[in-house]
């Protein structure tokens, strides 16, 4: 029988015939039969051989060149998507929206660094002895549109008369008053900067038999200081409001013959804080009360952060809700971003959650009674960073998404005074049909989109978020994105670009305090310092529970604030 040689079917080549054929003549010897077929065997494994090398070499040519294709196809997306990434660098520099870098020098947090190196005898600011120099009168500001006037402003009325030798007509009439103009200019009053002098009047028996009794003086907010309430409230808002280092409000101060050690100052922010803790722990209970929270996380360096390095990023996590007429917003500080700080916050919670895509969220909405609810704003960002870098003029199908949530937005926005019930309703009838359009499209669109580009990585976070950006639509009181949260958490960003760092664990939790209740403050509709003014003024004398709610923004009016 002819030899073979076993190979893989995949492998066996095509050899030509006239290589192996068998003479038609075969010699009868045995011998020569036998030299015969071992010089037909070793012409077949050469051929065999040969054919085998080449059809190994054409294998090993295909792979290489499949891997080539492959390597330049990667290449190719990567450089696309380095490209992308270039374009959305450069509009976040140069676009009209971006907000341009600050060149301002690099700040700490001064308020707890200040009071940790100063001494108790720093409490008490120097009052000069000699009354300070008249203020400069108020810059007028340029003229242009100008709005109404707010009514709750202080008018003060300046009467311009007709002198008495205009007042005859030309016919010889004496003229009568029949009427007044009235124009309104907003003025300021430039910061005034006194003293307040506590005179105690003391009594006693005129035998000198009984000990004297002098007026008490009422419960300050930081008694070992003469920092007066309203003193204290207006630092708090320059500070947490404003977003302005203690280092120019010290300046400020200087400069009304007025001047503060900044470490004075920062010992006053801490101990206002103390000061201000009970508040937050009330704020904190109407928060769990909310039928929904929003939670979302901003970064924060503490220099002074046990087995941290002083480089090293922590978090301050906010939180915001409440009950529908009392609106909460609470800041918290943590050095950890992990799922066990969002359980650590609202493991008391039940209710719905709105978050971003962050897993850190997973192990809290994992808890019973816990829903979880995905922010739209953040899925129409990355659809808008996909228009971005597409080619200048052209409309791509991230445009098409970005419609779709458009109408999404406009449901919204159409019925954003209506009930709950009315708005479930238009959410049931209008959303739902839009939501099923843009899933659709999704279906039909994704297949072709590179996974690592920009329209592909927002599809893909589309696709894995879905289950939990449609749950809005179940009740007429739930949000559709997170921006509550995120306006919240803007006035400590810009805070942040102030003093970057905060020097100590201790500083950081102060800060998380004021900025919580100045937040809420403000949720409510109160201007800040009109509410720290009067919380300072009158939580020293507070003694019970109900003492310190009635203080709690929703418990106070804007125009009771403003009564001196």
């Amino acid at each position: 029988m002819p030899f073979t040689t076993k190979k893989p079917a995949f492998l066996l080549p095509e050899i030509a015939s006239d290589k192996v054929r068998l003479p038609d003549n075969l010699p009868n010897d045995v011998a020569a039969l036998k030299a015969l077929l071992h010089a037909q065997q070793a012409a077949h494994e050469v051929a065999m051989k040969s054919a085998v090398d080449a059809a190994v070499e054409a294998a090993v040519e295909a792979a290489v060149a499949i891997a080539v294709n492959t390597v330049k196809r990667e290449a190719q997306e990567r450089l696309h998507r380095m490209i992308e990434q270039l374009i959305l660098a450069r509009h976040r520099q140069f676009g009209s929206s971006s907000e341009q870098s600050s060149s301002q020098a690099r700040l700490f947090d001064e308020a707890e660094v200040l009071a940790k190196s100063s001494t108790d005898e720093q409490d008490l600011a120097p009052i000069p002895s000699t009354e300070s120099a008249a203020t400069a009168p108020a810059e007028k500001k340029p003229r242009g549109k100008r709005a109404p006037l707010s009514a709750e402003l202080e008018r003060i009325e300046i009467v311009h008369d007709v002198p008495e030798d205009e007042r005859t007509c030309p016919c010889g009439t004496a003229m009568v008053e029949i009427g007044q103009d009235i124009s309104e200019q907003l003025d300021i009053v430039p910061m005034q900067i006194r003293v307040l002098r506590h005179i105690r009047k003391r009594y006693g028996c005129p035998g000198s038999v009984h000990v004297p009794v002098t007026a008490v003086l009422p419960p300050q907010p930081l008694p070992k200081t003469n920092a007066s309430p309203d003193f204290l409230a207006m630092l708090l808002t320059v500070k947490f409001v404003d977003g302005q280092p203690i280092s120019r409000f010290a300046k400020v101060l200087e400069r009304f013959h007025a001047p503060v050690p900044e470490q004075t100052l920062g010992r006053w922010v801490i101990g206002s804080a103390t000061l201000l803790q009970p508040l937050l722990n009330l704020a904190r209970d109407s928060l769990l009360a909310g039928s929904f929270i929003h939670i979302d996380e901003t970064v924060v360096q503490v220099l002074k952060e046990k087995d941290k390095a002083p480089t090293s990023q922590s978090y301050m996590w906010v939180q915001a809700g409440g009950l529908p007429d009392k609106p909460v917003v609470i800041f918290d500080y943590d050095p950890s971003r992990s799922g066990k700080v969002p359980v650590r916050l609202l493991h008391d919670y039940r209710g719905y959650l709105m978050t971003d895509a962050y897993d850190g969220y997973n192990q809290l909405a994992q808890t019973e009674g816990i829903e979880r609810l995905v922010c739209w704003a953040h899925v129409r960002r990355r659809f808008v960073e996909a228009v971005k870098v597409q080619p200048k003029g052209k409309r791509g199908r991230a445009d098409e998404a970005v419609e779709l949530i458009r109408k999404l937005y406009r449901i919204e926005s159409e019925h954003k005074d209506a009930t709950p019930e009315l708005r479930l309703q238009a959410r049931q009838e209008l959303s739902l049909p839009v939501l099923a359009k843009i899933h659709a499209w999704l279906d039909k669109t994704q297949p072709a989109a590179a996974p690592k580009s920009a329209l592909g990585t927002a599809l893909t976070y589309l696709r894995n978020c879905w289950p939990m950006l449609i749950r809005y639509t179940e009740r007429g009181d739930l949000p559709i994105d997170n921006n509550r949260c995120e306006n919240a958490i803007r006035p400590f960003v810009i805070g942040r670009k102030a003093w970057l760092f905060s020097d100590t664990v201790a500083g950081a939790n102060s800060s998380a305090i004021i900025y919580s209740l100045v937040e809420t403050a403000k949720a409510n509709g109160l201007e800040p310092y009109l509410w720290l003014r009067r919380v300072l003024r009158e939580l020293p004398a507070a003694k019970t529970v109900e003492d310190v709610e009635a203080l709690l923004p929703w418990n106070c009016r804007s125009q009771q604030l403003m009564e001196n």
